[in-house]
């Protein structure tokens, strides 16, 4: 017998085939969306969960107890740091910015410090390996070499712990991390202008450093503990004295002669004056308002 042509329109490329391809692809495109995140294990709401513990001023999650460490490890090594640079730098902006970096966090570490004993938290005594080479390099950095490698590593410190401020400031639970969180952002920000005061911030270098070291996510210290261990205060060198600003309040600003600052400097020193105006011009409105 004669075989039988083949049947056009038949398998699955006929147009009923087709039809029913898309309506699978449709009912897959609608159903997708409510399979709910929070509902499998190693989303971003999962480890949240899973790394927040409860304490007595609120919900501490892991980004809040790196926090701590961070602001800590901060002050480790940028308050030696500071008292270094009041001593070898060759200007007075540089030595300006080194006897913020003392006040600032001789202040943030005692806050640091009382919000971890409240919460139970050990906090490190020591400088991490990355701090301690920068604090290699600066030993090592001699006259100009040493202004110029003082104001971009520290710039270039201050701006990677600023994003985890304003994101902790943004989604932080617990009230204790809360008040901390505005205290550091004040004085990161302070730091970070002082520091481009001196003029010797490369901003190209900067922004190409940033991009190139993302944060990698790192684990979540510890949670509270009955015993969080011995956190050994930080204090400035005893030859050298200067007055902390009060509680939740940002030193206060420099005194440069215009002498001895860059004109790139003279712009951010006018800048930050300009921000503490506007910020005190809202303040007195604020209360006549509720005053009157």
């Amino acid at each position: 017998m004669r075989p039988r042509p083949p049947i056009q329109g038949r398998g699955i490329f006929s147009g009923t085939g087709i039809i029913i391809a898309c309506l699978a692809a449709t009912l897959v495109a609608l159903v997708l969306p409510f399979w709910s995140y929070e509902d499998r294990s190693g989303t971003d709401a999962d480890v949240l969960n899973a790394e927040t513990v409860a304490t007595l001023y609120g919900p501490l999650s892991g980004l809040d107890r790196e926090f701590l460490t961070k602001v800590r490890l901060a002050g480790l090594w940028e308050l030696p740091a500071g008292q270094q640079a009041q001593a070898k730098g060759t200007t007075e902006a540089v030595r300006t910015a080194g006897r913020h970096l003392v006040e600032g966090h001789t202040f943030l570490d005692e806050r640091v410090r009382t919000v971890a004993a409240q919460l139970g938290l050990a906090l490190p005594n020591e400088p991490d390996d990355q701090q301690k080479a920068w604090l290699e390099q600066l030993d090592a950095a001699r006259d100009v070499d040493y202004d110029r490698k003082f104001a971009n590593i520290l710039r270039l410190a201050h701006g990677r712990v600023f994003s985890v401020v304003a994101q902790v400031r943004a989604s932080t639970r617990n009230a204790l991390v809360r008040g901390l969180a505005d205290d550091a952002n004040a004085t990161v920000l302070d730091h970070i202008r002082i520091l481009e005061a001196t003029g010797y911030v490369d901003f190209d270098a900067l922004a190409r450093d940033m991009a190139a070291t993302g944060a990698a996510p790192t684990a979540a210290p510890p949670g509270p503990a009955a015993d969080p261990g011995q956190v050994v205060p930080l204090t400035p060198s005893p030859e050298r004295s200067h007055p902390l600003p009060p509680a939740r309040d940002r030193p206060a600003d420099p005194v440069v002669s215009a002498d001895t600052v860059s004109p790139a400097g003279r712009v951010a020193l006018h800048e930050a004056g300009a921000l503490r105006a506007g910020v005190l011009r809202r303040s007195i409105v604020s209360f006549s308002r509720t005053t009157t």
